[in-house]
């Protein structure tokens, strides 16, 4: 379903080409998330043909381009094994056979267009969404490259993931990025109001299907971000793309707080735990002292680390909503768990749903604030 006004549309296909094809009919149920390798990187081609119109100057580049740095060393790329499946061979198979038996196969396939439909609703202005955790390790940037891929799968519009971690983050890791080159903190230099869709994405990481990451850094120890620089990227990008999820540091680093103010809908990740728990509680209770629509417009993820989590996740997450949050859990699966690039076809089918449902009801919620 495209916009109302069918913006970026004719952008859109000069971006694809004419050997590109066709998009899916919105109709049918896609998988959750689009499977395949990365795309090649965006940055590392040739800035496209400037088509804005002859009276308006092309925005000036930086005195310096930065060089193009491996997302993953080679050596270290080669210790990886084969990626596994996030599901046994045996809860697969049982399923199967459980689908050709069964209704819930057509339960499954409604379920699965009505959230293609909350997906695919059109956006009169760019959706912001901030991902953010309260400490590291608690699937922060897993969830938020789900999210980016489970948009830029079901929207035909342009999607945006932006690293706002720069301290290392592994979000270029979990979209399959090969290498990186202009970084958010370039990009508050680079951005200007005259450019053109075809401008901004030369500058950006191209992924598969219709959707693009800006990293926060090349890997380097130290790198900063500050506030300024992030509000101005923000701002400047919103415009161009449909949807856009941010990956932001951990709270309660400023920017991070910036973000869940700033944007539409916010997802606070955090581990399955106890001591989680108690943390993000705490949290959400300091949230509900700011504007109402911050925690009405918050969606807390609980990410199982192991496959049988020593909590009651039914009781945690009815203790959680009493803060006025929304609880989703993201199940155990095996394919995640080991890290590296997110191969959608690996995923297990809960996970698969699990990350629907999840991208529905935060879109869904980014919809209610202008």
């Amino acid at each position: 379903m495209p916009n109302a006004d069918n913006w970026q549309g004719d952008v859109l296909r000069d971006l694809r080409g004419p050997d590109r094809p066709a998009e899916p009919s919105p109709g049918a149920p896609p998988s959750a998330v689009a499977p395949g390798p990365a795309a090649p990187v965006a940055a590392d081609r040739p800035r496209p043909v400037e088509r804005t119109p002859a009276h308006r100057a092309p925005a000036a580049p930086p005195r310096t381009a930065p060089g193009s740095w491996a997302v993953v060393d080679e050596e270290l790329a080669a210790a990886v094994r084969t990626a596994r499946h996030g599901e046994h061979l045996v809860a697969r198979t049982v399923r199967a056979i459980r689908r050709t038996v069964s209704s819930s196969a057509a339960r499954e396939v409604a379920e699965l267009t009505g959230t293609a439909e909350l997906l695919q609703q059109p956006v009169t202005t760019g959706r912001q969404i901030a991902v953010t955790s309260i400490r590291g390790g608690a699937g922060k940037s897993t969830v938020a490259a789900l999210l980016g891929t489970t948009y830029a799968h079901y929207r035909q519009d342009p999607v945006l993931l932006v690293e706002a971690d720069p301290a290392l983050g592994s979000l270029p890791i979990r979209l399959g990025a090969r290498s990186l080159r202009w970084t958010t903190g370039d990009m508050a230099g680079i951005v200007e109001p005259q450019m053109s869709l075809l401008d901004i994405t030369g500058y950006l990481v191209q992924l598969p299907e219709n959707a693009w990451l800006l990293p926060g850094s090349q890997g380097q120890i130290g790198a900063m971000l500050d506030v300024q620089a992030y509000e101005r990227v923000m701002v400047s990008l919103r415009r161009y793309f449909g949807v856009t999820v941010v990956d932001c540091e951990t709270l309660p680093a400023e920017v991070a707080r910036v973000a869940l103010t700033a944007s539409q809908a916010r997802v606070l990740a955090t581990p399955a735990t106890l001591d989680g728990l108690t943390s993000t509680y705490n949290v959400l209770q300091w949230m509900r002292g700011l504007p109402r629509y911050v925690i009405e417009g918050t969606v807390v993820v609980l990410t199982e680390q192991v496959p049988r989590p020593g909590v009651d996740l039914v009781r945690a997450a009815r203790k959680l909503t009493t803060t006025g949050a929304a609880v989703h859990v993201l199940p155990h699966d095996t394919h995640l768990a080991a890290g590296g690039t997110i191969r959608t076809e690996l995923l297990a089918h809960p996970t698969r749903r699990a990350a629907t449902r999840l991208a529905a009801d935060v879109f869904q919620l980014s919809q209610k604030r202008r």
